[in-house]
Formats: C-alpha cells, sequence, structure tokens
C-alpha cells in the first residue's frame, strides 16, 4: 500500500442520514417459508417497512396483496414489491 491510499476514502460516503422504517428484506429474513398471508400480518403486520412513499405499516401494504399464500420469501417480496413500487426511499429530512 502506497500512503495515498490511507489519507482519503476512495469514494465519499456523505453524512449519516436517518431513514425511518425497516428494508422489506429485513422483515422478509424474520420469516419462515412457506407462510400465509394472515400468519405474516398476525407475526409482522407492525413493522414499518420502507416505501417511496415513506414508511408504511406491513399490515397496511399487505391489504393491497390479492395473492393469499407465498411459497417462497422472493414470491412475497415480490408481490410487495409491486404495490409499493421501487424508487428512492425519502430520508427523515425530507
Amino acid at each position: 500500500m502506497s500512503d495515498d491510499e490511507d489519507e482519503e476514502p476512495a469514494v465519499s460516503l456523505g453524512e449519516h442520514t436517518p431513514v425511518e422504517g425497516a428494508p422489506l428484506a429485513r422483515v422478509t429474513s424474520r420469516l419462515t417459508w412457506p407462510k400465509e398471508k394472515s400468519e405474516i400480518d398476525r407475526l409482522e403486520g407492525e413493522s414499518v417497512v420502507r416505501t417511496p412513499d415513506g414508511p408504511t405499516p406491513l399490515s397496511s401494504i399487505l391489504e393491497d396483496v390479492d395473492e393469499t399464500y407465498f411459497q417462497r420469501s422472493q414470491e412475497f417480496e415480490g408481490c410487495v414489491r409491486a404495490v409499493i413500487g421501487t424508487g428512492p426511499i425519502p430520508t427523515a429530512d425530507e
């Protein structure tokens, strides 16, 4: 290593900006699969998930999901993302 590498990071990381809610993947990882929608709502419905529209309780999102049974976590996440969309997540400062 040269002395230049120790002076500054290669990428500026910026300041820490808080983001409300949990990532969907974190909520999904707490569950075992397969799982019924009603059981997901019972176990994690109060969890607040990060969405492009701001933090939203999972139970509110599940109301708009048509599927009632999820074989795998990827299937569940796909259905939830179809409801909440994708895009930048607002920070607490916005």
